[in-house]
């Protein structure tokens, strides 16, 4: 069974949290609240939050400088800010450094209820992508020195008879390592392993 998507929010007025965790829960989402950025980070929840509402203006550690820590802890999370002192500068700074949304108070229900299921998706789709070059990751361990060369040559777009002269090897031997390379890299087609080789970070070779 799919586990319900979770809310964070961060606020630090209680009625504007109760009044949010009802607005969350009533869409069949897991609703958590916090009152203070502080008390969010020491819960340990961040790993497993699909979206975080996040109040601009709070005591101690602000809503921006939040998103800036977390940033800096390796943790991107599909943030909506909430403000009811939101400036232009603010809410630059907000997007600018990943924000799905900022919405000034009193901000239209629908406007938020829009923005959660983006923030949702947006993490949904990030989940995706990691476990994707994940798996990606763990068959490039899989293969052997040469067949990681070969791998580079194939991704250049070099002939059989190219990477045999580039690599100094038999064009039979290259025949092998590149239908290992394909076998374990799980790519049906050289357009599917080039794409898998740029989700790597693997650039193709400079020409000689």
């Amino acid at each position: 069974m799919e586990t319900k998507p979770v809310v964070c929010i961060v606020d630090d007025n209680p009625s504007v949290r109760r009044s949010l965790e009802r607005l969350i829960e009533s869409l069949g989402l897991t609703a958590r609240s916090f009152a203070s950025a502080t008390q969010f980070l020491q819960s340990g929840h961040q790993e497993e939050t699909d979206c975080l509402i996040l109040d601009v203006r709070m005591p101690e550690i602000s809503g921006l400088d939040l998103q800036e820590k977390l940033s800096g802890m390796g943790i991107f999370l599909p943030i909506i800010f909430i403000s009811g002192h939101g400036t232009v500068p603010m809410s630059v700074r907000a997007m600018k450094a990943g924000a799905v949304d900022f919405l000034q108070k009193p901000f239209d229900e629908q406007d938020l209820i829009d923005a959660i299921y983006r923030a949702i998706d947006r993490c949904r789709q990030g989940k995706a992508e990691r476990e994707e070059l994940t798996e990606i990751q763990a068959r490039l361990r899989s293969l052997t020195p040469k067949e990681h060369q070969v791998l580079a040559c194939v991704i250049t777009g070099l002939l059989n008879k190219n990477i045999a002269d580039r690599l100094a090897m038999a064009e039979k031997t290259v025949k092998v390592h590149r239908a290992s390379v394909m076998k374990k890299m799980g790519a049906p087609s050289v357009a599917d392993l080039v794409r898998m080789a740029e989700k790597a970070g693997i650039r193709p070779l400079t020409p000689k």
